[in-house]
């Protein structure tokens, strides 16, 4: 019976030993979850080439971009994304300080990419992070301008669809923004807009001439999602109410 009881101990010992972790093993894990939140961040159905991925996953804190694979996400399996992120983790039963691992995986940005993936683990590849340039800047919608240069037509006046035409061909546009001009009910409804990508708000700008009153403005970012119809002239012409 004595024997019995100095060996409970042992055992206890020896199990509890077996579930604890390694520091190194508890920093890897931080380290894949971080990388998992790459994967997070990069999903979704919005078509995007592969320097458009490794741009947004370079901007991620604590993220190193190693390689690309693929063109772009819609085509054949996706782009792979080999990054770098690092991990820390203190255990007293084995270390005296924290450990710092950094360690490698591969995430996918694909319309078929499955929510929280889990990433797989892979080699550093030799070589330094990649470096991507910034985005172009989208042209800037001229509402200062175009509020200043709009006609202002007095109550009971007539509006003039030409002189609009001329108004904005005083602007010098940037060949990347697209105008509409339509007439209706007496009124001018005025549209400047720049090619969308069909997934997030659409830059706009509306303008609408009437008897006695000129107006420009930029619509609510949510009248300004795909399908919401707030980037149109005929939400010039006739706004939607403001949402609550």
């Amino acid at each position: 019976m004595r024997r019995l009881l100095f060996l409970a101990p042992v055992l206890l010992f020896s199990v509890g030993c077996g579930v604890v972790q390694s520091s190194e093993g508890e920093a890897t894990d931080a380290a894949r979850e971080a990388a998992r939140k790459v994967g997070e961040r990069l999903h979704g159905q919005r078509p995007r080439t592969a320097e458009e991925v490794g741009r947004t996953a370079s901007g991620i804190d604590g993220v190193e971009v190693l390689r690309l694979t693929g063109t772009s996400t819609h085509d054949g399996d996706g782009v792979d994304v080999v990054v770098r992120t690092s991990g820390s983790a203190y255990n007293s039963w084995f270390d005296l300080e924290e450990v710092t691992v950094l360690r490698c995986f591969t995430v996918r940005a694909s319309p078929k990419s499955e929510w929280r993936a889990d990433p797989r683990d892979v080699d550093c590849p030799d070589g330094p992070p990649l470096a991507f340039a910034p985005p172009p800047e989208p042209p800037r919608l001229p509402a200062e301008e175009l509020r200043a240069k709009l006609p202002r037509v007095p109550e009971g006046g007539q509006v003039d669809e030409a002189e609009v035409h001329r108004t904005l061909a005083t602007l010098g546009l940037d060949p990347a923004i697209l105008t509409e001009v339509k007439t209706e009910g007496g009124r001018i409804g005025v549209l400047l807009t720049v090619k969308g990508n069909h997934f997030d708000p659409q830059e706009c700008l509306l303008a609408r001439v009437s008897p006695g009153a000129t107006e420009v403005w930029v619509p609510p970012r949510i009248q300004r999602m795909p399908g919401e119809g707030g980037c149109t002239v005929g939400n010039a012409l006739n706004p939607a109410p403001p949402p609550h």
